[in-house]
C-alpha cells in the first residue's frame, strides 16, 4: 500500500509556468479552467512549494465545498503543512471562541497551514488584534510567581479547569508543583514545573504518549474570554499569507457586507481568485483542467494509457484494484511503475497507486497543455468490487466512520444530538477499548464503544441553522422526537393537500404550438439532444393540459435546460401570459438574461431583469412595466417574490436551482405552485425534491445526453 499524500512531490519541476510567471509578478492573479478542488489543488501546492508565503487562507462558498477542498490539498500537500477546515460552531460560544483564537493565532505567527472556510464564517466578528496581544499572557522559565498566582491568571483569562488528565483547549489542572494547560492557540497541552515560587520548566507533550515534544522558554497563552466585537478577519493577515477566492457566488443576502468586508483586504498581501470565467488582462492566466469522462471498459481504459504513454502523458492511476489493473496494463504491453516515485527517474510515465480499501479516492482531472492525467476506479463503469467477507452493515459503518470529523454534529438513537469529538482509547476492567468520544451540552460527555457506533448517525440538517446540543440525563430528547414525529406527519399531510389541490385546480391550458413557436425553436443553432426532445415535448404536454405543471427537469450543466425553459416561456408569452424567472444569485439572473433577450428580441418579446445591479428608480420604473403587463418576461433573484411584486397575468414560474434557495423563498414558491404553471431547473435536487418526484408527486424529466462536442466541466 502507498501512502497518498504529499502527491505534489512526484514533480520535480514547477508545472504551471504561466501560474508562476504572473503570481511572480502580480499581488493579484485570477485564475479560469482550474477545474475541479483536487485540480486546484494541485496548482497551489506546485505553486507554495517554490514560494515563501506562509499561511494560505482559501474561501469557499459552503461546508461541501470546504471538505472537498480540504480533502484535495490533504492530498497533494506535504504533511508537515497542516491543513485546518475552519467552521466553528455557533451554539457554542466557548469553542467558537477557542478554534477562533487557534487559527487567528496561526495567522499572526505566519505559520504555513492551509486555513479552508466557507465565506459567511469570515464574516462573523473578531477580536481586535492589538487588545489580543496586550492580554495575552506569557509565562517565562525562570520567573518567580507561584503556581496559586498563575492559576489566578489563567481564570482572569477566562480558562476553566479539567474535570481529567486528558485536556481540552482552554483547561487547565493543577497537582502539587505542576500545572498542566492546553492554550487556546497552542498544538498541545504544556506543563509548568515550579520549585520555590519560580518556573523551573516549560515543555510541551503527547497526551497520547505522554512524551515531551519540546522544552521552551516561554509560552504564550491567548485569552479566552476577549471581546469579539467590531473587528474583521483580514486584519489578522499579514503581507506573507496567501488569499483564495474559490468561485465565490455571494448571495444577494451577503452581498454587501462581504464586499465591504472584502474590501479591506491588504492590497499588498497575495491573491488568488479562480474564476469560471477568461479575463483579458495581464494578471490573468487561462488554463484548461477538466474532469474526467468515465471509461466504458477495462479495454477502453488500457487503450487510452496506452495511447497516453505514447505521447509522453503523465498518468496517476489511483485504484482499489491494484492487482487487476497491474494485470491488464501488462497484458496490454504498457509501461507503468507501481511506486509513487518523481517523473523522470524511469522509462515509465504511469504511475498505479494501489489504495486502502477505507481511503477516499482523490478526484480525477486531466490537462492536455501540462499532459497530466489524474485517474481513479472512479472513472471506470462497471468495474467489479472485490468480493467482502464483511457484512454490508458493518461496511456501512466503516464507511460512517471514517467520513466523520471532529466538530461534526451526530446523533445518538437514545441519547439525541451530541458533538463528535473523535476516538479514544480507554481502558475500563483492564481491557482498553476505542471509544466515539461525544460531547453534549453543559460539557457532558458521553463514550459510545465502537461495537455500539450502530447507535450513532451524522446529523443531516441545514448549516446555516445548527441545533443545540442535547442535555444528558434529560427528558430534551425524549419530547423533541416526540414533536418531530407528529410535525412529520402534519408535513405530509400538508404536502399531498397541495398536490391534491394542484390535481383540482383548472390551472391554464395553453394552444398547440404556433408558427411564431416553431420559427424561435428553427433559431436554436445547435441540434437538440434526444433527453432535450424528451424533457421539451415533456413540457409542452403538461402547458397544453387543464391542470396547473409542476415539472423538474434535471440535468448536468452544459447539457441544454435552458434551452427547455426558453421554449416553455416562449409558449407562455404567445398564450398571452407573463413569464417570471427566479435564479438563486445576481450572477445567474444576469446570464439568464442575457442569453433570453439574445433569443427572444427578434420576436418582439419584452424582456428585462429586477436585481440589485439595478437602482431603486430602475426598479420601480420596471414594477410599474411588469404591473401594467409591458413586460411580457422578467428574470431576477429572490427580488421577485417581495410583496411589491405584482403581475399582470403570470402564467408561467421558471426558477433555476431551487435547493439553493432560503426557507422564506421556499415558503413564497410553495404559494405559487398552487396557481401557475411551475418548472423547475437543477443539476443536484436535494434528496427531498427528488423523492417527492420518484413518489409521482411532482413530475421530472431527466436530460442525461451531452451536447456533441461538449467538453467536460
Amino acid at each position: 500500500m502507498t501512502n497518498i499524500r504529499e502527491l505534489i512531490n512526484i514533480f520535480s519541476e514547477p508545472q504551471t509556468i504561466s501560474v508562476f510567471d504572473r503570481f511572480k509578478k502580480f499581488p493579484a492573479i485570477s485564475i479560469s479552467g482550474a477545474g475541479n478542488s483536487s485540480s486546484k489543488a494541485f496548482i497551489v501546492s506546485d505553486l507554495m512549494r517554490f514560494s515563501d508565503e506562509q499561511p494560505v487562507v482559501w474561501i469557499v462558498n459552503d461546508k461541501v465545498e470546504q471538505d472537498a477542498v480540504a480533502n484535495a490539498c490533504r492530498d497533494w500537500y506535504s504533511p508537515t503543512i497542516d491543513v485546518i477546515t475552519f467552521d466553528p460552531p455557533e451554539d457554542d460560544e466557548d469553542e467558537a471562541r477557542s478554534q477562533t483564537l487557534y487559527m487567528l493565532k496561526a495567522l499572526l505567527d505566519g505559520e504555513r497551514k492551509v486555513i479552508i472556510a466557507p465565506y459567511t464564517v469570515f464574516m462573523r466578528d473578531m477580536p481586535d488584534p492589538g487588545e489580543l496581544a496586550k492580554k495575552t499572557l506569557t509565562v517565562r522559565k525562570g520567573e518567580k510567581v507561584s503556581n496559586v498566582e498563575l492559576f489566578e491568571k489563567l481564570i482572569a483569562q477566562g480558562y476553566q479547569v479539567s474535570n481529567d488528565d486528558y485536556l481540552e483547549r482552554g483547561t487547565y489542572l493543577g497537582k502539587g508543583d505542576v500545572l498542566t494547560v492546553f492554550p487556546v492557540n497552542g498544538e498541545v497541552p504544556a506543563r509548568i514545573e515550579f520549585e520555590f515560587d519560580t518556573v523551573a520548566d516549560i515543555f510541551e507533550y503527547s497526551q497520547d504518549t505522554g512524551d515531551i515534544v519540546r522544552h521552551l522558554k516561554t509560552l504564550s497563552l491567548y485569552p479566552l474570554n476577549i471581546e469579539f466585537k467590531g473587528q474583521h478577519f483580514f486584519e489578522f493577515i499579514n503581507g506573507k499569507a496567501l488569499t483564495i477566492d474559490d468561485e465565490l457566488e455571494v448571495t444577494d443576502e451577503h452581498f454587501e457586507a462581504w464586499d465591504e468586508i472584502f474590501a479591506k483586504r491588504d492590497k499588498a498581501t497575495k491573491l488568488i481568485t479562480f474564476t469560471s470565467f477568461p479575463e483579458d488582462a495581464p494578471y490573468h492566466c487561462g488554463l484548461r483542467y477538466l474532469s474526467v469522462l468515465k471509461y466504458q471498459d477495462l479495454l477502453d481504459l488500457s487503450h487510452d494509457l496506452k495511447e497516453k504513454s505514447m505521447q509522453d502523458w503523465r498518468v496517476i492511476f489511483f485504484t482499489k484494484h491494484a492487482d487487476t489493473m497491474k494485470g491488464l496494463l501488462d497484458d496490454k504491453k504498457v509501461v507503468f511503475s507501481a511506486d509513487l516515485v518523481p517523473f523522470g527517474g524511469d522509462a515509465s510515465n504511469i504511475r498505479v497507486i494501489d489504495v486502502p480499501k477505507e481511503d477516499v479516492l482523490p478526484h480525477s482531472f486531466q490537462s492536455a497543455d501540462e499532459k497530466l492525467l489524474v485517474l481513479s476506479d472512479k472513472e471506470i463503469a462497471n468495474i467489479r468490487e472485490e468480493k467482502q467477507h464483511k457484512k454490508v452493515s458493518e461496511r456501512v459503518f466503516w464507511e460512517f466512520l471514517t467520513t466523520l470529523k471532529p466538530n461534526d454534529l451526530v446523533v445518538h438513537i437514545n441519547h439525541g444530538i451530541a458533538r463528535f469529538d473523535g476516538l479514544d482509547r480507554r481502558m475500563v476492567d483492564g481491557i482498553t477499548r476505542e471509544y466515539m468520544k461525544l460531547g453534549y451540552a453543559e460539557n457532558d460527555k458521553l463514550f459510545v464503544p465502537i461495537d455500539q457506533a450502530d447507535k450513532v448517525n451524522k446529523f443531516v440538517g441545514a448549516e446555516e441553522d445548527a441545533p443545540k446540543l442535547t442535555r444528558l440525563g434529560s427528558v430534551e430528547w425524549a419530547t423533541l422526537t416526540k414533536r418531530v414525529r407528529k410535525e412529520t406527519e402534519s408535513i405530509a399531510r400538508e404536502l399531498l393537500e397541495l398536490y391534491a389541490k394542484r390535481k383540482r385546480a383548472a390551472g391554464i391550458k395553453f394552444t398547440v404550438d404556433t408558427p411564431d413557436q416553431k420559427k424561435f425553436e428553427e433559431s436554436f443553432p445547435y441540434d437538440e439532444t434526444p433527453g432535450q426532445i424528451k424533457a421539451i415535448e415533456d413540457v409542452k404536454h403538461d402547458m397544453e393540459k387543464d391542470g396547473p405543471m409542476d415539472r423538474l427537469v434535471c440535468g448536468d450543466v452544459g447539457f441544454g435546460k435552458t434551452e427547455v425553459a426558453m421554449r416553455a416561456a416562449f409558449k407562455s408569452v404567445a398564450g398571452g401570459k407573463q413569464v417570471a424567472v427566479i435564479s438563486p444569485i445576481t450572477i445567474l439572473a444576469d446570464q439568464h438574461y442575457r442569453s433570453f433577450q439574445k433569443r427572444m428580441e427578434p420576436f418582439n418579446i419584452r424582456v428585462d431583469m429586477l436585481s440589485r445591479f439595478r437602482s431603486q428608480k430602475e426598479q420601480k420604473v420596471i414594477l410599474g412595466k411588469l404591473a401594467r403587463g409591458e413586460i411580457d418576461v422578467i428574470i431576477g433573484t429572490h427580488r421577485l417574490l417581495q410583496k411589491d411584486i405584482a403581475f399582470k397575468d403570470l402564467g408561467l414560474v421558471i426558477i433555476d436551482e431551487e435547493q439553493r434557495f432560503g426557507v422564506k423563498q421556499k415558503e413564497q414558491l410553495k404559494k405559487l405552485r398552487t396557481e401557475v404553471h411551475m418548472l423547475t431547473l437543477t443539476a443536484t435536487p436535494i434528496p427531498r425534491t427528488l423523492n417527492i418526484c420518484l413518489n409521482k408527486l411532482r413530475d421530472i424529466s431527466t436530460i442525461t445526453t451531452p451536447p456533441p462536442g461538449r467538453l467536460p466541466v
